[in-house]
């Protein structure tokens, strides 16, 4: 079995894959119709059983070495102008920001796999990372099976910028840092607070992504960590 890479024209916005080249900044028709908070989502792979396997070694078989390893792959989608140059006080490089667990996941898991392969990014393009900069404020239900709609609403408002990331955020372009992008629900719930809290832009980072958006195919998506 191979990993199937997304390297074909596609949405220049939330990066799914259209049938054709159309140009640059092409846009699918959901993007047209109703633009997500995300300027941008970067995905090598498709949520497949191969990369499900991935994801599941690290989330809950510890395999901790797993986040290296979709690092590695995640990293070939930055722009090599955005994850080169000296780290620290430099303002105008993007600003690697974990979605983050709630509390209590967080300590029934022990880690944060977003936090481990955003840590891995950080190291091999030297770019900053805040692993705190967004909270969870409140503990919400399983997302399995849900809609794209049932699933934006259940995550709205369920993310704050950490009163002491808002002067790091303010400014910067932010790379938003996650396993999976599925519906975009949790994507553009915390773009919408890091855009509040004044990042110039957001931008999701993802090792896969799923393909089949469609309502019929819910049953299949992956649960989000909420």
């Amino acid at each position: 079995m191979k990993l199937d890479f997304l390297d074909g024209p596609a949405c220049a916005r939330c990066d799914l894959p259209l049938p054709t080249m159309q140009g640059e900044g092409a846009l699918c028709g959901g993007c047209m119709a109703d633009p997500p908070p995300y300027s941008r989502v970067r995905a090598p792979l498709t949520y497949d059983a191969m990369t499900r396997d991935i994801v599941l070694r690290l989330k809950y078989g510890r395999r901790l070495g797993m986040a290296r390893l979709m690092a590695r792959m995640m990293g070939n989608r930055l722009d090599p102008a955005g994850g080169n140059g000296a780290t620290g006080a430099n303002t105008s490089q993007p600003l690697l920001v974990p979605v983050p667990l709630h509390r209590w996941r967080l300590w029934s898991r022990g880690f944060n796999q977003s936090v481990e392969v955003a840590r891995h990014l950080s190291r091999t393009h030297e770019l900053p990372l805040v692993v705190d900069a967004l909270e969870r404020t409140r503990r919400t239900p399983s997302l399995r099976g849900l809609s794209r709609n049932q699933r934006a609403k259940v995550v709205r408002g369920a993310f704050r910028v950490a009163p002491h990331a808002v002067s790091l955020v303010k400014g910067r372009t932010v790379l938003l840092v996650d396993d999976v992008f599925t519906s975009g629900a949790t994507a553009a719930a915390c773009a919408r607070v890091l855009l509040r809290g004044g990042a110039s832009a957001v931008e999701v980072v993802a090792f896969a992504r799923v393909l089949d958006r469609s309502e019929a195919s819910i049953a299949d998506w992956p649960q989000a960590d909420i």
